[in-house]
């Protein structure tokens, strides 16, 4: 037998083609060519399931690439959410340094005040004091300056009365 090589056609063409080849070779009985259009029409069925494996794996692939794509934008969101929210903490952290920091100078403005409330309240107790015991010493010396003259006058009507003894 004799080979005779010729290009086999693919797709519905191919398919087509191998078909009457087939059939011309079982009528004639030319084996030969019943057996080109076979293989014929297994290339073609062979051309048409590379090209659907071909159709599913660039599906399969593209679908990898869309996952893929999916979780690389998933991650740079959650970097993106964690920045922010390490961000906010930042911006959370230095207002509360700030309130405290303000609190801390009202409660030491509040003290001061208290201090100067307390300073004061303790002069003027002082000087309460002070007034009173000069009025006391003032009493004090008042009844002193009292006696004597009682003193006096009963000295007085005393040597009125006895003369002598003076």
């Amino acid at each position: 037998m004799t080979e005779t090589r010729e290009e086999i056609t693919g797709g519905v063409v191919g398919k087509l083609a191998g078909k009457a080849k087939e059939a011309a070779g079982s009528i004639t009985g030319n084996e030969e060519l019943a057996r080109e259009g076979r293989l014929q029409q297994a290339g073609a069925d062979a051309d048409r399931e590379a090209a659907r494996a071909a159709r599913e794996a660039k599906q399969e692939e593209d679908q990898a690439r869309l996952v893929q794509e999916r979780k690389e934008t998933e991650l740079e969101r959650e970097r993106l959410q964690n920045e922010v929210a390490e961000q906010q903490r930042e911006q959370q952290i230095e207002e509360d340094r700030k309130r405290a920091e303000r609190e801390a100078q009202t409660r030491a403005l509040q003290e001061k005040e208290q201090a100067e409330q307390q300073r004061q309240s303790n002069e003027q107790a002082a000087e309460n004091a002070a007034e009173q015991a000069e009025r006391e010493r003032l009493a004090q010396a008042q009844k002193e300056i009292d006696l004597e003259q009682q003193a006096r006058q009963a000295e007085n009507r005393a040597n009125q009365i006895d003369p002598e003894e003076a």
